[in-house]
């Protein structure tokens, strides 16, 4: 049973853990075999009872078979962001010769991390350490998704991997999310072993709930247990020789009570001492074993003496992977008299190695830093952050001491933790960074800084935390040394906090003071885009066509001269859109917005001034005024913007969700349904009841209705829960349109009415008259027909006006099959070729077929029900298809 040290091997045999072993030998076979197969097993119990031994048979196991990586959480350390994914890949990216020799053939030599990372080095690099951060806030999602790339490539260019994580009670936040959602991903073969031990009485709150989950989907979950008292026996015969008589075992037992790691220093200390392992001198082990923990340890430690004692303190204070340089800095030694203070506690078997230095076993580490008075810790951790400073290794490696330093008003330690906060948000660390201003706001910080911790704070967790933002970023706006540059981003962050946290309203409220109490200048102007922006998107408004009045003046003139100005114009040509205005008229608004075709610098999909909204909004814009060319491009155009940022969490799935509706709008259904699906598959990474989650199921619904899916549509409503209450943003489309829609297909015509009515009186109060972003009047008039055909025709009337003042080919067809639904004989015919003739030259394939294949139906024109068919085939509309074919099955055969 071996000590933990980096260089040892197993000196003692490892008993009463056979069904461990086995599975141990067992998935390294799985992985170095003709499958390659990868899995997780987790080994967790108490300190001491053998999780290091197992790990370190697990690599015995594997080397020369396969790359073995391995990384140790540190209790000093745990707030260090990737501190223990560094460990682990660090070697893959900055060896200088290969780092394995595995069976399937080494690679030819180390490949840069250029070349591993590929178009991920500016998102993963800064969080490996092996990249300076940059200027944005990586999105922490994205960073996982890359080191999830990363592995894969690796496993790639090495063959089998084996990861051993040890202490991960320990392990930092950041590292325990990337393994829990990589345990989790899919199952994709990839021959990767992870091994994960961990203290079960040290892993609390969310670092047990990222364990809990690890464990949930190992291979194999064990919890280890005490050896017994024969096992303890077996053990003293390994180490003291057979004539170790069973009173004198039993005593070992006793004295240990089964721990291993005890039971190991132990027997260690019998054999220093040349103690006879008889009856006689079993008095003697409780002594011996009180050195090896606790105060009996801090005892034996202050014996070497009190320079020794310091040194001791200092590695504590420093936790891991300890640089001696630090080590020497923080004791105030010479090199002289750290290099034997070292050396005295490698002979005490409390340090091992050299430069770094590492303590025989965590228990050590703990009892001593423990040890350390309270005060003089403090003090200590002080002392530790300007050596770590001063060493050049920045604020961010600083942090962990910083924390844990006293607050006392000192206004340089809150800019270093501004700086350590604003590293932890370049590598993907927001709850880091979060730490870190959390305590800068404790120290606290001078009056005029206070509201730059505020809004940092809130920009910190904007993407993990809208709720948390909120809070911050309204204290931020009631603190008066707001500077009022500042104010206007602040005011921004929080309406965009507001409306990500489902509070649209209050978003749209609380720019609209600040409009009213800021002067006539380009600070105004960019309120009022805002403003308008937060109200256009809310789901329920007061005066929804008094705003639309004030924006069309403001509007009216504006060239795009400035960012402001072109979000205005992207608003404006959206607001004419969702009114059902002159598509032609929204589109040459939209051209104004852009710069040379394309997103002015600023105004991009990345860009954070204004956030992604007014591009989707101006996408959209484009695709129902028919100008799908141009919103695909747009679309695509934010979904590469997402990925080369790294921006996988709701940005990604909102992108993916424009992607799909681009396919749905284009009529390919089937692609419109994978993008839709992998959309929500990113929301469900991000949270529950999102914006984000609204606009996915509501679009994946009604490309489901449009495929005839009906009974997936349904199971994706109620997964989804898609029922009232709704989003407090907009969905596209109309969310209760799309429910009636549903409740229709399902033959629940009288639900359908309630929710088709209550989405027609809502739309048309806000002057929102467009039939296909908002398809409720053509299936009310539908629904209705039998009971109420007078009604139903005065709703095909609307729709078809609003369609020609619209005035696309899509809104005009959707419109013309409305009204030849509710008609017979030549009329209906007549509409129905009236409709085809307009959806021939839109780009909405869908639709054309529907209105193909009811006109084939309805004329009698085979010909034409054949090609209704082809083209439903081609849209992957099954149940359009099933149509056409049991129309065309009921014709006569020709005589």
């Amino acid at each position: 049973m071996p000590v933990y040290r980096p260089d040892d091997t197993v000196t003692l045999p490892l008993l009463e853990r056979e069904p461990e072993l086995a599975a141990a030998a067992n998935a390294v076979d799985a992985l170095c075999g003709s499958k390659r197969s990868g899995g997780l097993l987790v080994y967790r119990g108490a300190a001491g009872l053998g999780k290091t031994a197992l790990l370190s048979e697990v690599r015995r196991l594997a080397t020369g078979r396969c790359a073995v990586w391995s990384a140790r959480g540190g209790e000093t350390v745990t707030s260090v962001p990737f501190h223990v994914v560094r460990q682990l890949l660090q070697p893959a990216l900055t060896a200088t010769e290969p780092v394995s020799e595995a069976v399937s053939g080494p690679a030819d030599g180390p490949m840069d991390a250029r070349e591993l990372l590929g178009d991920r080095y500016e998102i993963v690099g800064p969080a490996l350490g092996i990249a300076p951060p940059g200027d944005q806030h990586a999105d922490p999602q994205g960073v996982r998704d890359g080191l999830d790339a990363l592995v894969e490539r690796l496993a790639a260019v090495h063959g089998p991997l084996v990861l051993l994580v040890d202490d991960a009670q320990w392990a930092d936040l950041e590292t325990l999310a990337w393994l829990t959602s990589f345990a989790e991903r899919p199952a994709v073969p990839l021959p990767v072993l992870i091994v994960v031990a961990y203290r079960t009485e040290e892993a609390i709150g969310e670092t047990e709930w990222f364990l809990q989950k690890i464990g949930a989907v190992a291979r194999l979950l064990v919890t280890l247990s005490e050896l017994t008292s024969d096992a303890t026996a077996e053990l003293a015969r390994a180490a003291l020789g057979e004539h170790a008589d069973d009173p004198f075992c039993r005593e070992v037992w006793a004295v240990t009570g089964g721990n291993a790691y005890e039971t190991v220093e132990l027997l260690a200390k019998v054999r220093d001492s040349g103690l006879e392992p008889v009856e006689d001198h079993a008095g003697e082990l409780r002594a011996l074993g009180a050195s090896a923990r606790g105060t009996g340890l801090i005892a034996r430690l202050e014996e070497l003496g009190t320079a020794t004692t310091r040194f001791a303190w200092a590695a504590a204070i420093l936790g891991t992977d300890i640089s001696l340089d630090l080590a020497i800095s923080l004791s105030g030694m010479s090199q002289e008299e750290a290099t034997e203070c070292a050396e005295r506690l490698r002979a005490a078997r409390i340090l091992v190695g050299t430069d770094p230095l590492e303590f025989v076993h965590p228990l050590i580490a703990g009892a001593v830093y423990r040890a350390i008075p309270p005060g003089v810790r403090t003090a200590m951790h002080g002392l530790a952050a300007w050596a770590v400073s001063r060493s050049g290794r920045g604020s961010a490696a600083a942090a962990p001491h910083l924390l844990e330093v006293h607050p006392d008003g000192d206004p340089e330690l809150v800019e270093q933790l501004r700086e350590a906060a604003a590293e932890h948000l370049a590598v993907g660390a927001p709850d880091a960074a979060r730490r870190c201003l959390e305590r800068a706001l404790a120290e606290p910080p001078l009056e005029s800084v206070r509201p730059l911790v505020l809004y940092e704070l809130g920009c910190a967790t904007l993407l993990t935390s809208p709720a948390t933002t909120v809070g911050h970023l309204r204290a931020a706006l009631d603190t008066p040394q707001l500077d009022e540059a500042l104010r206007v981003d602040v005011v921004f962050r929080l309406a965009q906090a507001l409306t990500h946290n489902n509070q649209t309203g209050d978003a749209a409220h609380v720019v609209a003071t600040e409009v009213a109490r800021t002067e006539e200048g380009p600070a105004r102007m960019r309120l009022q885009g805002a403003h308008f922006l937060w109200e256009g998107v809310q789901a329920i408004e007061e005066n929804g066509p008094e705003r639309s009045r004030r924006l069309a003046r403001l509007a009216d003139g504006l060239t795009g001269r400035d960012n402001t100005e072109r979000v205005l114009l992207m608003l404006r040509a959206f607001d004419g859109t969702a009114r059902g205005e002159s598509a032609e008229e929204n589109v040459q608004i939209a051209e104004q917005a852009l710069s040379d075709g394309r997103l002015p610098p600023g105004v991009g999909w990345t860009d954070t001034a204004w956030g992604f909204e007014p591009p989707a909004l101006l996408g959209l814009s484009y695709a129902f005024a028919d100008r799908l060319d141009r919103a695909e491009s747009l679309f695509q155009e934010g979904l590469r913007a997402f990925e080369i940022s790294g921006w996988s969490g709701g940005h990604l799935a909102f992108a993916h969700a424009l992607v799909g509706y681009g396919h749905r709008r284009r009529g390919r259904l089937a692609d419109a349904e994978t993008y839709l699906r992998e959309s929500l598959r990113l929301a469900d990474r991000v949270g529950n009841g999102l914006p984000m989650h609204w606009d996915a199921a509501c679009m994946l619904i009604d490309t489901l209705l449009a495929r005839g899916h009906v009974d997936k549509a349904l199971e994706a409503a109620e997964r989804h829960a898609f029922a009232p209450p709704y989003s407090s943003s907009i969905v596209i489309p109309d969310a209760p349109s799309v429910r009636g829609r549903l409740l229709l297909a399902l033959g629940r015509t009288k639900e359908a009415v309630v929710e088709l009515e209550a989405a027609g009186v809502a739309l048309t109060a806000r002057g929102r008259h467009n039939i296909v972003m908002a398809p409720w009047a053509c299936d009310l008039a539908r629904a209705v027909a039998d009971d109420d055909p007078r009604r139903a025709a005065h709703l095909a009337s609307y729709a078809r006006d609003r369609a020609e003042r619209f005035g696309t080919h899509t809104a005009i067809g959707v419109a013309l099959c409305c009204a030849a639904s509710l008609k017979e004989g030549a009329e209906k015919v007549e509409l129905l070729a009236q409709a085809v003739a307009h959806l021939e030259t839109s780009p909405s394939a869908y639709e054309l077929a529907v209105a193909r294949v009811e006109y084939g139906i309805a004329a009698g024109f085979p010909a034409e029900l054949a090609c209704g068919l082809e083209l439903a085939e081609s849209c992957g509309a099954d149940g359009l298809a099933d149509r056409a074919r049991r129309a065309m099955d009921a014709r006569p055969a020709p005589r």
